[in-house]
């Protein structure tokens, strides 16, 4: 398939085999940014680990400084006084078994994260296998199961995102939008790269960071040099 003419006037403003410090990097991200619509940027970091081993798994997540520039529907699942403070901190759709039941019977997705408390995790447990593989099963590491619902809900709201590795050893998140500028994706790059860093697991050995490319949905990768991450 051939790469449009965007795409290939995008290729012409660096050199596709070269490495770039992030901010001049994320300079020529918003300068590929050429759709109509306000593109997303993804950045894809390759780790030096075995996601195959429990000891080498690397997941977390954070709140971006400045946000994804996206706006995530959240499903609260919870009882009580729970449900009221999550209608306050902004949940889009709240509620308990009746909330299980329209996933089960009608397979409906329409949220982009489930949070909910530990109490209500052997209800929710019951939907792992259509949750697991959609990326939607809350979970403690990412906040999302919580006694605090109403913080795990803001938390999401303001752009809280989560990262872990893929079978291919490989992180991909989004980091922003392309209307950003410069400056803010790389600040919000550079809080992404600190928390990955820092949650090197012990087992792994030898380079860490493989490498790490940043791009925006239309446009080409752009390589980031990680020799400061090492």
């Amino acid at each position: 398939m051939k790469n449009g003419k965007k795409y290939r006037e995008s290729c012409k403003l660096y050199d596709v085999e070269g490495f770039y410090d992030p901010s001049k990097a994320f300079e020529i991200c918003v300068q590929t940014a050429k759709a109509k619509f306000d593109e997303s940027i993804e950045t894809h970091v390759r780790l030096g680990v075995d996601s195959r081993h429990a000891d080498q798994q690397v997941r977390g997540a954070l709140v971006l400084p400045h946000g994804t520039g996206k706006k995530v529907r959240v499903l609260a699942i919870c009882k009580g006084d729970d449900e009221s403070a999550a209608k306050e901190a902004g949940a889009d759709f709240i509620g308990a078994e009746d909330m299980i039941t329209k996933i089960q019977s009608e397979n409906w997705f329409d949220f982009d994260v489930l949070v909910t408390t530990p109490a209500m995790m052997p209800l929710v447990g019951r939907l792992g296998k259509v949750l697991g593989p959609k990326g939607l099963m809350p979970n403690p590491k990412a906040g999302t199961v919580s006694a605090d619902i109403a913080k795990s809900i803001r938390d999401v709201k303001a752009g809280k995102i989560e990262y872990r590795l893929d079978k291919s050893n490989i992180i991909h998140c989004i980091i922003g939008k392309a209307s950003f500028g410069a400056q803010k994706l790389q600040e919000n790059f550079e809080a992404l790269m600190d928390a990955i860093v820092k949650s090197k697991p012990e087992a792994a050995k030898g380079q860490y960071i493989k490498s790490c490319t940043v791009v925006s949905t239309m446009g080409p990768g752009i390589k980031i040099s990680v020799s400061r991450y090492c």
